[in-house]
């Protein structure tokens, strides 16, 4: 299997570069030129991500003006992945996730230049908004991108009231009044007695693909991913919220600053702090099903011989360009290192796994 690794050129003036420069904090963006395959795009750009901006390898967001679109996207972010010494967690979190039945973004490694200068690997992320459900032929709904912690489904946090039902949450597509659907699933899960749960939460969630959701953030085990790094799409046909991940970097055994995180850091059942969550796991026939769906994964897809075919392809397409990325060539022994790092830490959450599934009832 080949995986090609397209080059991207970005041609932006001085004085438009300082003043990206100037303020990391800044989301105002600056008019640049992005040429793919001999095509100049007319974009706007500005750093992206929120600790990840104080990093030397900075990630973008760019929206494109004239043409107005590029593979079927108004907009794209272009990650560093500065701190995953791989450069493909996040990438096979997403083709992991696709394979277990889930809506995730495209994600495409490129080269980049800017101003002829080589800045290296980049994974190139579709955005989810509303290109995102045109592609893929989706009815259209709003969508609600989870900005930080306060997106735990819960009305307090941190032992606190929140001010809003909203708290937490960015709509990225849909109108002001969409927002009253999202109000109403945060009201509901906070006020449906446990007794009525199983029946009443079906009617605004689609809990097969939740629990998928929920088996596949178990498995790859990104800590902070159950109460943000995750997007809420409504589809207007069923009525129902599906959950799409987001920013997976820190996955596969790493933390977000690179270190290692022991296989048994994340439990069986997600994080508590996600109430949602918490209540499904309260209820027997959600432990049941999630109980199968999470059994026939480990048996089937998180595994060595199921993945090893795809971190092998995207680990030797990467290696001649990290060899030439200004900020990782110099540690190409730990690039090196990393598939026998997945693998092991593949190995030990599928056994941890299956031990506590055993008395998970």
């Amino acid at each position: 299997m080949s995986y090609l690794i397209p080059s991207y050129s970005l041609k932006i003036e001085d004085e438009n570069l300082e003043e990206l420069r100037s303020d990391l904090w800044n989301n105002e963006p600056v008019p640049a030129d992005l040429i793919v395959e001999g095509v100049t795009y007319d974009i706007d750009i500005a750093y992206r991500g929120s600790y990840t901006r104080k990093f030397r390898k900075k990630s973008y967001r760019v929206e494109f003006i004239d043409p107005k679109m590029f593979s079927g996207a108004r907009e794209i972010h272009l990650n560093a992945e500065y701190r995953d010494p791989s450069l493909i967690r996040n990438k096979l979190s997403f083709d992991f996730f696709h394979d277990l039945g889930i809506l995730v973004p495209h994600s495409q490694h490129i080269n980049l230049s800017r101003n002829e200068f080589h800045k290296g690997v980049y994974l190139q992320l579709e955005s989810v908004d509303e290109f995102f459900l045109k592609k893929r032929c989706l009815p259209m709904g709003p969508i609600f991108y989870a900005v930080n912690n306060n997106a735990n489904f819960s009305l307090i946090r941190d032992e606190k009231m929140k001010t809003s039902l909203l708290s937490g949450y960015q709509r990225a597509f849909g109108n002001q009044s969409d927002d009253n659907i999202l109000q109403e699933l945060i009201l509901k899960i906070n006020t449906i007695p446990l007794s009525d749960f199983s029946t009443e939460i079906c009617r605004y969630i689609n809990i097969d693909t939740l629990l998928r959701w929920l088996a596949g953030a178990v498995c790859t085990m990104n800590n902070d991913g159950f109460t943000h790094n995750y997007a809420l799409y409504h589809n207007s046909e069923t009525c129902l919220f599906e959950i799409i991940p987001w920013d997976y970097d820190a996955t596969w055994g790493r933390k977000v600053n690179g270190g290692i995180m022991s296989f048994d850091y994340v439990p069986i059942e997600g994080k508590k702090n996600n109430h949602l969550l918490y209540l499904l796991m309260r209820v027997p026939e959600f432990r049941k099903l999630y109980r199968n769906i999470l059994e026939e994964i480990l048996e089937t897809k998180f595994t060595v011989d199921y993945m090893e075919n795809k971190i092998v392809t995207l680990h030797k397409s990467l290696r001649p360009h990290i060899l030439l990325d200004p900020y990782k060539k110099n540690a190409i022994d730990t690039f090196d290192n990393e598939p026998d790092f997945i693998y092991q830490f593949i190995r030990n959450r599928n056994s941890y796994l299956k031990k506590h599934l055993v008395k998970f009832d």
